[in-house]
């Protein structure tokens, strides 16, 4: 049994699915099955209950989880001190970053971490920030770039990289039809939605709620690139986050969210890990204290809604 099995065993427990499991450590759904026979052969212990909903633990593996956990944090001390001795950073560093990340900001770590650190094997994940945040929390991420999620999150401490705003864009025909402010007056018209549970989708549908706007027909699409072109030709209204100019045939109908802030994180318990401290230090320009990147937009000030939400 080696420590990716035991990584399994604890993010399949976690997320009740193989299926979740696999997005989260980036392995097939066979390699997760197979991680997970291994040990119950192995251990001659039945781990998990199969069901319509997933997976559910078994008792014995819930006496085992618990012992599972404390060994990953065990061998994540480790490593650690292992670099301390080393006095340089070697070996493998996975770096997760949502798609909604800031591009510019995860290309300078890469390259700053390419250029002071030449042994060492830098991989960027990207996903969902729901999966970039499971995979630090599970220690198959050692820090990750994703959207501030509305639960607080006090097992991580957190970095701000920037903020943005989200809107409810679309072609200038649909803002047209908008002027009296009523959001119904577009329930025909699809709209293009992040996934459900993703920070972006949760946001829209508080909006939806807010305003109680019920469009009858959402496409879920979790590129904002597509969900930019698709406004753009007319197909329907989308939720964007503004962090480029609207433009190009789009609309801004209504903002949805003033302020979003795109984070870096880490789990708390590994703050004198010399490799968190790297990053930390990267993200900062070199300097010791960490203080909030807040840059000013771009684009200028946006108009919440033609005619105003009613």
């Amino acid at each position: 049994m080696d420590i990716n099995q035991l990584r399994t065993f604890v993010t399949v427990v976690r997320e009740g699915s193989i299926t979740r499991a696999s997005e989260i450590l980036y392995r097939s759904q066979p390699a997760i099955s197979a991680h997970i026979k291994s040990m119950e052969d192995s251990l001659e212990v039945k781990l998990f209950e199969r069901n319509s909903r997933g997976m559910s633990v078994t008792r014995s593996g819930s006496r085992l989880l618990v012992v599972a956990e404390k060994l990953l944090e065990q061998h994540q001390r480790f490593l650690e001190e292992a670099s301390r001795v080393r006095g340089s950073l070697t070996g493998e560093l996975r770096i997760g970053a949502a798609r909604c990340s800031c591009r510019d900001t995860v290309r300078r770590l890469l390259t700053e971490l390419y250029s002071r650190f030449p042994e060492l094997e830098v991989k960027l994940d990207r996903g969902p920030s729901a999966g970039v945040l499971s995979g630090i929390r599970n220690g198959y991420l050692d820090a990750g770039f994703y959207v501030e999620p509305e639960e607080e999150q006090t097992d991580l401490t957190a970095i701000e990289i920037t903020r943005c705003s989200v809107y409810l864009a679309g072609a200038p025909q649909y803002a047209e039809r908008l002027r009296g402010g009523d959001l119904n007056v577009l329930q025909d018209v699809p709209c293009i939605c992040p996934p459900d549970q993703s920070c972006y989708g949760r946001i829209a549908d508080r909006f939806f709620a807010e305003h109680d706007f019920r469009p009858r027909r959402i496409i879920h699409v979790d590129d904002e690139a597509v969900t930019r072109k698709l406004i753009a030709d007319g197909f329907g209204i989308g939720v964007i986050h503004a962090a480029a100019q609207p433009g190009n045939g789009i609309s801004v109908l209504s903002e949805v969210r003033k302020s979003v802030r795109i984070l870096c994180g880490y789990l708390a318990e590994r703050a004198n890990d010399p490799v968190v401290g790297v990053i930390r230090s990267i993200l900062d320009g070199g300097e010791d204290a960490l203080a909030p990147v807040r840059p000013k937009s771009k684009f200028g000030k946006l108009p919440s809604l033609v005619g105003g939400v009613r």
